[in-house]
């Protein structure tokens, strides 16, 4: 995955394991790619916003 979006592995890593957030247009690569639903955005979204508040 680290490949296809053009990052290093352990920028992915950092992302997948939530250490760090996804620059807007990764995550617009991410939710074409994977093909996420509104809802699935907005569980992320609401994820990330409940994290650092």
């Amino acid at each position: 995955m680290a490949d296809i979006l053009k990052i290093s592995l352990r920028q992915y890593v950092r992302i997948d394991t939530e250490e760090d957030l996804p620059r807007k247009d990764l995550l617009n690569n991410l939710i074409n790619l994977l093909h996420l639903t509104d809802k699935e955005i907005g569980e992320y979204i609401r994820s990330i916003t409940h994290k650092s508040a």
